[in-house]
C-alpha cells in the first residue's frame, strides 16, 4: 500500500492534529503562543490558571495591535477548545495530589511547530557535519557488527595509529583546528539535535500513556479472573520496556542519572558556550541549561512509565476489598437462613459434617509455660538489695534527627550544585546519627516535589562499620 497514497492523505488532512493546526482559522495565534509559552523557554507542563492569564495578556497584546474584533474570545474558551476531543492540541490532566489541572503540548502540535521552524532561513547549512555524522555513524555499525575479531582488532590498531599521529601533531604544535566556520556549522547541529530530542520526550511520554490507558480500559471491561488479568497486563507492561524504544529509553536515563556523565556533560557545555565563535549564534540560551531539561523532560517521562505499576496496586487492593465484600454477603446470607431454620425441629443429631481438610497443628508458642499449683505453699522472707554490674542508661537514650537540619545541608549544597545525589550529600555532610539520619533523608524525598528516587539505580552506604543498599536520590534545585 502507498503511504502517501490520495485516499491516505485526505483522511490524515482531517484526523491528524498537526494539519488541523496548520490548517485552523487561528493558527497564527495558537501556534505563536505556544512557541512563546512551551518551545521557547522549554517548559513540559503548565498549570491551567497560570496559562490563562499568560493567554490573556497575549490576547490584550494582539488587540492592542490589531483590534479588538481580531480575537473577540476570552483565554477560557481558547484553552477549553485546543485542549478537546476535536482539537487535541492541549492534553489536560490533573497532577498526582493536586487538585488543579495542568496542561501540555501533544505531541503532534510540537512536531508541526518544529515543521514551520524547518522552514526559517538558515545561515547556512552544515553539510560536513552533517555528512561526518552519517559517516561516524556507519562506521560504528559496521565495526560493532563485525564478527571477525581480527578485522576488529586491525580496525582498532588503525585508530590507534591515528591517534597517536595526532598526540605527535598536538606535541609539536602542528594540529589542525576547527576554523570559524566548522565550530559555527557543529554548534548549530548538536542545537538541533538538543531540541530534536527534548521534542522526541513528548512522543515517548505519549506512548507510555496510550499503555496505561489500554490496561485502565482492559481492567474496567474485563470479566477475567484476577490471575489471567494480571497476566495480560503484565505482558502489556514488559512489552513496552522490552521494546527498542523501551530499552533505549532506559540507557538514556541510566546515563543522565550518572554524576560522571553529568559532570563532563556541564564541563563540554561550558567550554563550548565560552567560545568566541558560538557567542553571536546563541538566540535562546537552549544548550546552557540542556542538562536540566534533559533531567525534567526524563523524570516526566520515567513517572509517567510507573503510573502503570500504581494502577496494578490499586487493582488488587480493589479487588481485595470486593473478594472480602463477597465472603461478607455469604456469611450474611448464612445467619439469614440459620434465623430463618430456627423453629423448624431438627430431626438428625447431625446437623452438619465436614470432613478434616487439614492437619491439627498444636504451636509452640500456644504451650503453656507454667501452670500454678491448685494448693501454693507460699512462706514469708525477708526482701534484700541485690547489685548488678549491668548499666541501664541506654534505656533512657533517644535518638532525634532534626528534619530542618538535614533540608539545610540539602539547601547549602544545591547553591552550587544544580543537582546532587544522597551519596554525593552524605560526603559533604558525613552521617551523624546513623540509620535514623539516612532514613530521615529519604523521608524528606518523598515528600520534595523536586527530589527523585530512582529504583533503577542501586548506591551503597557505609556508616558505622554497616553496609546497605537503597535507591539513588537525587536533589534538584528549585
Amino acid at each position: 500500500m502507498d503511504t502517501l497514497s490520495h485516499h491516505y492523505l485526505d483522511k490524515l488532512k482531517h484526523a491528524h492534529p498537526a494539519l488541523r493546526l496548520l490548517n485552523a482559522d487561528h493558527a497564527p495565534l495558537i501556534i505563536s503562543f505556544f512557541y512563546r509559552i512551551f518551545i521557547q523557554p522549554n517548559r513540559r507542563s503548565i498549570a491551567y490558571a497560570e496559562l490563562v492569564t499568560k493567554l490573556d495578556d497575549y490576547l490584550y497584546q494582539l488587540q492592542e495591535m490589531y483590534g479588538e474584533n481580531k480575537y473577540p474570545r476570552g483565554a477560557r474558551a481558547y484553552i477549553e477548545e485546543w485542549s478537546s476531543d476535536n482539537s487535541e492540541f492541549l492534553r489536560q490532566y490533573y497532577p498526582l495530589h493536586r487538585d488543579e489541572p495542568e496542561l501540555d503540548l501533544t505531541p503532534a502540535v510540537e512536531k508541526a511547530i518544529e515543521w514551520l521552524l524547518s522552514l526559517e532561513q538558515k545561515q547556512f547549512v552544515g553539510a560536513e557535519s552533517r555528512l561526518l555524522s552519517l559517516f561516524y555513524l556507519l562506521r560504528d555499525i559496521v565495526q560493532t557488527t563485525e564478527q571477525d575479531p581480527a578485522v576488529r582488532i586491525a580496525e582498532l590498531n588503525r585508530q590507534k595509529a591515528l591517534l597517536d599521529q595526532e598526540i605527535e601533531k598536538i606535541q609539536t604544535n602542528v594540529a589542525n583546528q576547527y576554523d570559524t566556520r566548522q565550530i559555527k556549522e557543529r554548534f548549530l547541529q548538536a542545537e538541533e539535535t538538543a531540541r530534536k530530542l527534548l521534542s522526541d520526550f513528548r512522543q515517548v511520554e505519549q506512548n507510555f500513556r496510550q499503555l496505561d490507558r489500554q490496561a485502565r480500559e482492559h481492567i474496567a471491561t474485563s470479566e477475567e479472573r484476577k490471575g489471567q488479568l494480571l497476566d495480560v497486563i503484565f505482558h502489556e507492561h514488559d512489552i513496552i520496556h522490552d521494546s527498542d524504544q523501551g530499552k533505549s529509553f532506559k540507557a538514556f536515563w541510566e546515563f543522565l542519572m550518572s554524576p560522571s556523565s553529568q559532570d563532563e556533560l556541564k564541563k563540554m557545555l561550558q567550554a563550548t558556550l565560552n567560545l568566541t565563535e558560538v557567542k553571536d549564534l546563541i538566540q535562546y540560551p537552549l544548550l546552557d541549561n540542556i542538562d536540566i531539561a534533559l533531567l525534567t523532560a526524563g523524570e516526566k517521562v520515567y513517572r509517567t512509565s510507573t503510573l502503570l505499576a500504581e494502577q496494578l496496586r490499586k487493582y488488587l487492593e480493589d479487588q481485595a476489598y470486593l473478594e472480602n465484600r463477597r465472603i461478607m454477603e455469604i456469611i450474611k446470607n448464612i445467619e439469614k437462613k440459620a434465623i430463618a431454620l430456627k423453629a423448624t425441629p431438627i430431626k438428625t443429631k447431625a446437623f452438619s459434617v465436614l470432613a478434616d481438610t487439614a492437619p491439627h497443628i498444636e504451636l509452640l508458642m500456644s504451650r503453656i509455660l507454667f501452670t500454678p499449683p491448685r494448693n501454693p505453699v507460699i512462706t514469708v522472707t525477708d526482701l534484700a538489695a541485690g547489685q548488678t554490674n549491668v548499666s541501664i542508661n541506654l534505656l533512657y537514650e533517644q535518638v532525634y534527627v532534626d528534619e530542618n537540619a538535614l533540608l539545610a545541608n540539602i539547601r547549602q549544597a544545591l547553591q552550587t550544585h544544580s543537582q546532587i545525589s544522597l551519596q554525593q550529600l552524605l560526603a559533604l555532610f558525613p552521617l551523624q546519627k546513623g540509620m535514623e539520619e539516612l532514613v530521615t533523608y529519604f523521608h524528606l524525598a518523598s515528600k520534595e516535589s523536586h527530589a527523585i528516587i530512582n529504583n533503577e539505580i542501586q548506591e551503597r552506604f557505609v556508616f558505622a562499620s554497616k553496609a546497605i543498599q537503597m535507591p539513588q536520590v537525587i536533589f534538584v534545585r528549585h
